[in-house]
């Protein structure tokens, strides 16, 4: 696995890069690429509804030549002394903040003189672009602004708010967990919940929306080839860091203490399976499928869960002992496969959430599968007992047959959300 910059190199060069490229993971360089990926696929797709005339920009009234306000530049210098408090706590300390960034992010943890120098100097070079700006008669005029003009306040919505509601509903999810750790939880890297980013992400989209005077409809069916896009490249991310998200383990291929796998046969003693007595299944790969498809062991993962590799030394020398099978890798495939899917069919769509509903469908289908081979928490229905994940999966897929049903029956023009 490539936990950070420093494993990633190495694997493709065989040369070790210095150390301080451990600072950049590789988890967060997927999570970025998604981004740019959906935002690059969002943006296409509203320009071709704003050609159609199903999306209209909102006109707003600006004054230009008024000189920066004090909270203008009191923000400015707010952003700047956050920015130069945590980039000048890496100096000097970069050692310590490497194996958890994230946790040093939303920590008390800086550099205070470095912070106020980059506040002082933001908020002057503020207050001197508006005194540049000032002109003698301040000039009103009104500007319209599309849908797709608003990419960076959409992509900066879906990754604050997406992250607060994965991580909320992982805490509800691993709830002992996150008592004995409140803050470890909530600041670690790892444990990002799919459905809680995605209700939280759609819930404020919903009232942007509104605000905006964008028709709901449209931005949902727009964003949802964008969505399936970037949660693919984004378990690429957990694949490649290793961050827990496998699934259940594989009994055919066991770790050797140099970290390496092999076979183990069918109802073969495993000690560590009998001892922990967890969920397990026999897969031995066919002749035509590489092994790495149906187990992995995630040596080197970011979590250092599992037992030591032999020899290794620094943050992450750890190998599980026996295969998992890899599940995020099954994610990635299945959810670029169905962008390409939604996206080769969004033309045909005529009715507003039809797009939405297909998204709906395809994504609670992949995650109910997917779901059998994780392990995750089981509720007693009595007759039946089924996962967390399962149960949302169903109400997805039953959801989104029902929206698409209702969007077929509206009559052309009709007014939609």
């Amino acid at each position: 696995m490539f936990p950070d910059f420093r494993y990633l190199i190495h694997g493709i060069t065989g040369a070790w890069p210095p150390e301080w490229m451990a600072l950049f993971k590789t988890f967060g360089l997927m999570v970025a690429l998604a981004f740019i990926a959906a935002s690059m696929v969002l943006i296409r797709e509203l320009k071709r509804k704003e050609a159609a005339g199903l999306m209209q920009p909102e006109v707003k009234t600006i004054e230009e030549g008024r000189p920066a306000t004090t909270g203008d530049v009191l923000l400015s210098a707010l952003g700047g002394f956050v920015l130069g408090f945590k980039v000048g706590g890496f100096f000097g300390h970069w050692q310590e903040i490497a194996p958890d960034p994230a946790s040093y992010l939303f920590s008390t943890r800086g550099h205070l003189l470095a912070g106020i120098v980059v506040a002082a100097l933001l908020g002057f070079l503020k207050y001197r672009d508006g005194k540049k700006a000032t002109r003698t008669k301040p000039v009103t005029k009104k500007v319209a602004v599309y849908p797709h003009q608003r990419i960076g306040e959409v992509v900066l919505i879906a990754a604050v708010a997406g992250i607060i509601g994965a991580k909320v509903f992982n805490a509800l999810e691993t709830w002992d967990q996150f008592i004995a750790d409140p803050i470890g939880s909530l600041t670690s890297s790892s444990g990002l919940t799919f459905y809680g980013g995605f209700l939280a992400a759609t819930a404020v989209f919903y009232f942007f929306a509104k605000k905006h005077k964008i028709r709901f409809a449209h931005l949902a069916d727009a964003a949802a080839p964008a969505i399936l896009l970037a949660y693919g490249l984004g378990r690429l991310g957990c694949q490649l860091s290793g961050d827990g998200d496998w699934g259940i383990y594989n009994s055919a291929y066991v770790t050797q203490a140099d970290g390496t796998l092999t076979e183990a046969p069918r109802g073969a003693v495993i000690p560590f399976l009998q001892q922990t007595q967890t969920q397990h299944a026999f897969v031995a790969a066919p002749g035509w499928l590489p092994r790495s498809f149906v187990a992995q062991n995630y040596a080197h993962n970011v979590l250092n869960e599992g037992m030591p590799v032999a020899g290794c030394t620094g943050d992450y020398c750890s190998v599980l002992p026996v295969a998992v099978f890899p599940t995020p890798l099954y994610e990635t495939v299945a959810c670029v496969l169905l962008f390409l899917l939604l996206w080769a069919v969004r033309k045909k769509l005529k009715k507003p959430w039809q797009m939405f509903a297909l998204f709906l469908i395809a994504m609670g289908i992949e995650r109910f599968f997917v779901e059998l081979i994780r392990v995750n928490t089981t509720y007693d229905l009595g007759f039946i007992k089924p996962t967390q994940a399962e149960i949302i999966s169903t109400l997805l897929v039953l959801t989104g047959i029902i929206l698409f049903w209702r969007s077929s029956r509206l009559q052309a023009g009709k007014a939609v959300v």
